[in-house]
């Protein structure tokens, strides 16, 4: 299952940049992920400092 940002994002920006498809964008409340995109890695989950990227 694709990963999604939830409410807890702080829009810091660390996942963007580790995501290996680039389908992280900043939203405009807090970062979001185009699921179809999504490989499903969790490289966005290890660098979130509040574990905002959950699997789906």
């Amino acid at each position: 299952m694709a990963y999604q940002i939830n409410d807890e994002c702080i829009s810091c920006g660390a996942c963007e940049p580790e995501c290996p498809v680039s389908c992280i964008s900043a939203g405009d409340s807090k970062y979001l992920i185009d699921e179809a995109a999504c490989v499903e890695c969790g490289a966005c989950a290890g660098v979130c400092p509040v574990e905002a990227p959950q699997q789906q």
